[in-house]
């Protein structure tokens, strides 16, 4: 049998895996990432990205080019929770982004990336079997009928909540099942039924807003994100008529909207070409991998976690880890960073997946049936009024709440940098667009002068800023590693241990 080498494969090439390769493939490294669809799938599924993880697409050049306006990253200004209106137009330095992406899309414009950026794409390859060593992986693969075999220095796992990586690695999933059946569907809905801006105006029924609408029976969604064949969907809470009981067919959603509203939604399969969404889900995960390394078996996004989509946190959680993973592992597998680093990336995330399943497990909760929920969503209604509340919670789903244990007790250290604005006009996320660390040297070049050993693998850009600190070291990822408002002989050694526990030896 053939046997080829790789210092990385990644399994699964969603939009996880394939962040994760153009981020290696940025630090110099190519790895191979394996499917095993016949090719990138046109199945509806996310249909954005909200959260810090639009910022790190500014921050490699991707903004613009995935849909986003002219200029930085703009605010979302509302958001819900649990179907519940957030408004965060009083809130100073918003944390929370939005971007309309459908996921087939994502994965296209990602996969392209990763091709010119030399990524070995390889759709119709299976993962079959695998044998972690104290060296390498080694992977069995199939595909068209045969057999060979790679040696990897590492595996990814980026395979989905089912993940074959995850069970073979002998790696844990602990969590919970909640009792609830969601449906969703692409439909056609007559034209007179629309009240533009609004909702649908529902016969029997009355206006049916666009978005989450939760019922004493259960939960009602409507997204026209595309007129022609608008997004509607269902959320009950137990096991229901037509549960687990074959394909999902649209007769399934008639059944459940009248069991909610008590009233028949006209719709009818949907107009145009596909593919059109038509899927159940029969319960809710929340689950968390107990590890997220295992020697040399990493994971990423729902191989790591699943949870509820509601909010949209899943790939705003699983592209950070991507975006927290890459440069770490090219620095081990480039040779300036010990294996330890890798430690990090668990240290780092595992926190992060936990404060999302938190938040979205507290969203099932605040929608679920029944006249206490009814009451504790009015008292919820009240308190998202208040300005720290709403604050708060812009920080929960945004995930900027989060600060990483850096080392450093600046006030910016182990937080996302600031989308500083230097006085030539560049803004940070400008200078990271090639993945590589930035020293920000705002003292004049004493801080260039301190991190003269590190020029091979940090880029130091000297620059001027009206009220800004001294100095910022900045990873890849685009959080702080150390910062400081002066620059004198104790902020040198302490800006060189910072550079030699993120970058290495000088």
């Amino acid at each position: 049998m053939t046997v080829e080498s790789a210092d990385v494969v990644i399994a699964g090439a969603g939009p996880n895996g394939l962040m994760l390769a153009c981020e290696l493939a940025l630090a110099g490294v190519r790895p191979v990432v394996l499917d095993r669809l016949p090719a990138p799938s046109d199945e509806p599924k996310a249909n954005g990205l909200v959260g810090q993880v639009i910022r790190q697409l500014d921050m490699r050049g991707l903004y613009h080019a995935f849909g986003g306006d002219e200029g930085p990253p703009t605010p979302a200004y509302g958001w819900m929770f649990a179907g519940v209106s957030l408004n965060f137009l009083g809130i100073e330095n918003n944390p929370m982004y939005a971007l309309l992406i459908q996921q087939p899309r994502l994965v296209r414009l990602l996969e392209k990336r990763a091709r010119d950026l030399g990524v070995d794409v390889r759709w119709g390859h299976a993962l079959t079997a695998l044998h972690a060593g104290e060296q390498n992986v080694a992977l069995t693969v199939a595909t068209e009928g045969r057999a060979y075999r790679m040696d990897a220095t590492y595996l990814v796992g980026a395979d989905g909540g089912r993940s074959m990586v995850r069970k073979s690695a002998g790696i844990g999933f602990p969590g919970a099942t909640s009792p609830i059946v969601s449906r969703i569907a692409h439909v056609h809905l007559p034209e007179e039924l629309l009240v533009a801006g609004r909702g649908y105006e529902i016969p029997g029924f009355g206006l049916l807003p666009f978005g989450h609408n939760r019922f004493t029976d259960g939960t009602v969604i409507a997204f026209p994100l595309d007129p022609t064949r608008p997004l509607l969907g269902s959320v009950e809470y137990g096991w229901t008529v037509g549960s687990a009981e074959g394909p999902m067919s649209l007769d399934e959603l008639r059944d459940s909207l009248r069991r909610i509203i008590g009233a028949d939604v006209p719709l009818q399969p949907p107009k145009g070409p596909g593919p059109h969404a038509l899927r159940r889900i029969d319960g809710i995960n929340s689950r968390q991998a107990d590890r997220y390394r295992a020697g040399r078996v990493l994971l990423v996004g729902d191989s790591a976690h699943v949870h509820s989509p509601m909010g949209g946190p899943g790939l705003n959680l699983g592209m950070q880890d991507a975006v927290n993973l890459g440069w770490k592992l090219a620095g081990v597998l480039n040779g300036w960073a010990a294996a330890d680093l890798l430690d990090t990336y668990e240290s780092e995330r595992y926190p992060v997946g936990q404060r999302v399943m938190m938040h979205s497990q507290a969203q099932l909760a605040l929608a679920a049936p029944g006249p206490e929920v009814a009451a504790l969503r009015e008292l919820f209604g009240e308190l998202v009024g208040k300005p720290d509340v709403t604050t708060h919670l812009a920080g929960l789903l945004a995930g900027s709440d989060v600060r990483y244990d850096v080392g450093d007790d600046h006030r910016l250290s182990g937080l996302m940098v600031p989308e500083l604005v230097l006085d030539d006009g560049r803004r940070a996320a400008e200078l990271l667009h090639d993945a590589r660390p930035v020293l920000l040297d705002l003292s004049g070049g004493a801080a260039e002068v301190a991190a003269a050993g590190w020029a091979d693998r940090v880029s130091v850009v000297t620059a001027s800023m009206a009220d800004g600190p001294a100095a910022l070291l900045i990873r890849p990822d685009g959080y702080v590693a150390w910062a400081a408002d002066t620059f004198g002989a104790d902020d040198a050694a302490t800006l060189r241990a910072a550079l030699t526990r993120w970058f290495g030896d000088g």
